[in-house]
């Protein structure tokens, strides 16, 4: 079978005008390295030796891990592959986000959202990771998300730490009169053997840095590493148990007022009319001010402590004019069943079969089923807020964000400054899950920080603001078709979604100049780009504008896919009356999907797969390739009084390079537990062009006397290294859906699963 597939020419045409566009400035700038925006910040006696490493002259040894901390320990296995070159302990190094640069972007998170499966190593894959490579580079944003950090990192950070050490075992050498090969490190020292005298890293700094960094990087092998592939201790933990000022929400400025905003029901709806007499009249209000933005309308409210904020938002009078056609859910889902009858937007991946195999499978072989899934929030605990300041010709955020480059771009643009007068620090993350790689928050706080200048203003978002002004994950539907011959094979798998495009949405507001370019591959993750073994493979999609903010949620496009593929193979096994298990096996046997048979058979060992349970209670099994990781789930349940207890899940992933065991298993321990959450009941609904659900009375999450016991093990068998934080998700909800048929005989196809079943 081809893996190649079907790559359709508009699709590769729009990836091959983004490459052109950095490819055409030239190689040479391609070739050159960003600043090192260190050097503009440093204070008396620092001395950095690249953007990642800078040591005092008192020794203080000060890393720089660029990525948003929103408690996936991000920030220790960053600081470790540094320390790992460096030859220094975590425990001996201070760990900073950094300053907001382009020398810190991220490579790996554009290269794999080209419209390639992970293990297709083609030709023309390669050709299309690398134009991401160079667009990444022009771009030069600095982003957390797809679970990309390691991967991003995994050479850059160590040949930081390498460099450095390079030029401080050369100082000396000089130091001391003697070869390097005398000299020994540890705990920031070098040591001469000959005379026993040390030096500190601190006490060479200052010449080390002027000696020419090394042409070739030694990296050490897997086998002498002292600090990665083990578990450790987070460098951010005491601050979080002591309640230390972390969050974005704890910034406190001197001589600083308070906000919130009340925005319009979603973008394109606009400011009809408005009375703020009752608002002014609350105490505590100052004033209240108009926010016309590219990412919303609004209002937003002054006053000097929050809760007046909150208090008059709530007496704002405002009328809105809402000029969109679609008004609540029915709607919607009108709108995809309409998308599903029209010609497909986009086709990724398959076999390059005819289209008449895909319409002549023989009624006695066919397994034709349709999924739903609705829009979902992201409810981070700590909700949206930012602090700013407009001190006279720069603008200064405080705020919790995935992306502060982007902030930089947007709010430079809608003041007309430039980017490098907007002043971004990024405080730890009381939640991300995608929705602070947005910028609204930040932006409409620098729009009101105008209005109370030159005084700061922290702008906190009420619950019911942040439910219902989320960029959503999209509402979609599956359709799904295939063929099981009569010696259970699955011979044909014919695969429509219908759904919202996130690029679509998304690029207007960061990237108003730009127009997406190719597919929106997230209408597809999770179906086009699985390990599979099968003769006829088509995966269209159907787009359709819900007019509906969306945006990045934990696991993007494979959070939908996951469910509609896995359950739409458990249907298929059962129609081939095969254990699902076997029947996955059977479907990948091709070299390259060694990885997902491994984690299959493992999670299977690990769960009893195949023993007999009581009655009541079943077993399901699921796994979705997403962000390079392959894993596997078994979820048990317990069905009594068609009501579902979630027993028990056990994991099995196979990331190919494992940098933190205990990290990465907390990560997938957390994606199981946030996928879970979607079953037991969430929804983003709309009614009178509204969102219905406002705080966690009406959008929840799963509670701690709800979460099953959870057992993950990793391997490394694969041969590329894949991302920890959203793996976990796409695999839970079809596992779980799996298992209640396997108690109940009951299929369920539309999340949440509550909506047809009870949990406890």
């Amino acid at each position: 079978m081809s893996r190649l597939g079907k790559y359709t020419r508009r699709a590769f045409l729009g990836l091959g005008v983004a490459a052109a566009g950095g490819l055409a400035v030239g190689y040479y700038f391609y070739q050159k390295p960003y600043a090192n925006p260190l050097d503009a910040k440093k204070a008396e006696g620092e001395t950095p030796f690249n953007p990642y490493v800078m040591v005092d002259a008192d020794n203080t040894i000060t890393i720089i891990a660029p990525r948003a901390e929103m408690g996936q320990g991000v920030h220790t296995t960053l600081a470790a592959l540094v320390a790992e070159e460096l030859e220094v302990p975590l425990e001996q190094v201070v760990v900073e986000h950094g300053p907001s640069s382009p020398a810190y972007y991220n490579s790996s998170m554009l290269e794999e959202s080209a419209p390639f499966p992970f293990y297709d190593e083609s030709v023309l894959a390669e050709m299309a990771r690398g134009s991401m490579k160079i667009v990444a580079k022009f771009l030069g944003l600095n982003m957390t998300g797809g679970s990309s950090s390691m991967t991003d990192a995994f050479v850059k950070m160590r040949e930081a730490g390498y460099a450095a050490k390079y030029v401080l075992v050369k100082a000396a050498a000089e130091h001391f009169g003697t070869s390097e090969g005398n000299l020994t490190l540890a705990d920031g020292t070098i040591t001469d053997k000959a005379s026993g005298k040390s030096v500190t890293y601190g006490e060479l700094a200052r010449k080390a840095a002027a000696i020419s960094p090394p042409s070739e990087m030694k990296l050490k092998k897997a086998k002498d590493w002292k600090i990665l592939g083990k578990s450790q201790k987070r460098v951010e933990l005491k601050e979080k148990v002591t309640g230390g000022r972390i969050f974005g929400i704890d910034v406190q400025l001197p001589d600083m007022l308070y906000g919130t905003v009340k925005m319009a029901p979603r973008k394109g709806v606009s400011i009809k009319s408005y009375d703020k007499t009752e608002a002014l009249a609350i105490p505590g209000v100052k004033d209240v001010v108009e926010i016309k933005t590219i990412a919303g309308e609004g209002l937003g409210i002054i006053a000097t402590n929050t809760w007046a904020a909150f208090k008059g938002a709530e007496a704002l009078e405002v009328e809105w004019d809402d000029p969109l056609s679609l008004q609540n859910t029915d709607q919607m889902w009108s709108a995809l069943e309409n998308a599903l009858t029209q010609e497909a937007t986009f086709e990724l991946g398959g076999t390059g079969s005819d289209a008449e195999v895909f319409t002549s499978i023989p009624e006695s072989e066919a397994v034709s089923v349709q999924y739903r899934v609705p829009f979902l929030a992201h409810a981070t605990m700590e909700p949206m807020n930012a602090t700013a300041q407009h001190d006279g010709g720069t603008i200064r955020v405080w705020t919790g964000t995935q992306a502060p480059g982007l902030i930089q771009s947007v709010v430079s643009s809608h003041f007309g400054m430039d980017s490098a007068d907007i002043d971004v620090t990024t405080t730890r993350l009381g939640g991300g899950f995608g929705r602070r790689l947005e910028v609204d928050f930040a932006l409409y706080a620098a729009v009101i920080a105008e209005a109370t200048a030159p005084h700061p203003v922290k702008v906190t978002w009420t619950r019911e603001e942040d439910t219902q002004h989320d960029t959503y994950r999209p509402m979609a539907i599956g359709e799904f078709k295939g063929q099981v011959t009569p010696d259970g094979t699955l011979k044909t798998m014919d695969m429509h979604v219908a759904s919202p495009s996130i690029i679509q949405s998304v690029m207007p507001r960061i990237f108003p100049g730009i127009s997406p370019a190719g597919p929106d591959n997230t209408v597809l993750d999770g179906a086009f780009n699985q390990p599979l073994d099968v003769e006829n493979i088509r995966c269209q999609a159907h787009v359709a504008d819900l007019q509906v903010p969306l945006g990045f949620w934990r696991s993007v496009g494979n959070s939908i896919n996951g469910f509609f593929h896995e359950s739409f193979m458990d249907e298929a096994a059962h129609k081939a009356g095969k254990d699902p298990l076997e029947f996955r096996l059977a479907h990948l046997t091709s070299d390259e999907f060694l990885p997902a048979r491994e984690v299959l058979k493992r999670v299977a060992e690990m769960s009893g797969w195949g023993t007999p349970l009581p009655a009541g209670k079943g077993r399901g099994i699921a796994h979705v390739l997403s962000f390079g990781t392959w894993t596997a789930q078994v979820v048990q349940v317990d069905v009594t009084d068609n009501t579902v207890t979630i027993e028990e899940v056990w994991a099995a992933a196979d990331p190919g390079i494992v940098l933190d065991p205990s990290m990465f298993k907390d990560q997938i321990m957390s994606g199981i537990n946030f996928g879970l959450s979607q079953a037991l009941g969430q929804e983003i609904t709309w009614a009178d062009g509204q969102v219905e659900q406002a705080n966690f009375d009406t959008y929840d999450a799963m509670r701690m006397y709800q979460a099953p016991k959870i057992t993950i093990e990793l391997l490394e068998n694969s041969p590329r290294m894949g991302g920890a934080g959203e793996p976990g998700t796409p695999p839970s909800t079809p596992a779980l859906a799996n298992a209640i048929f396997a108690a109940t005989g009951k299929r369920i196809r539309q999340m949440p699963l509550s909506n047809e079943i009870d949990f406890i």
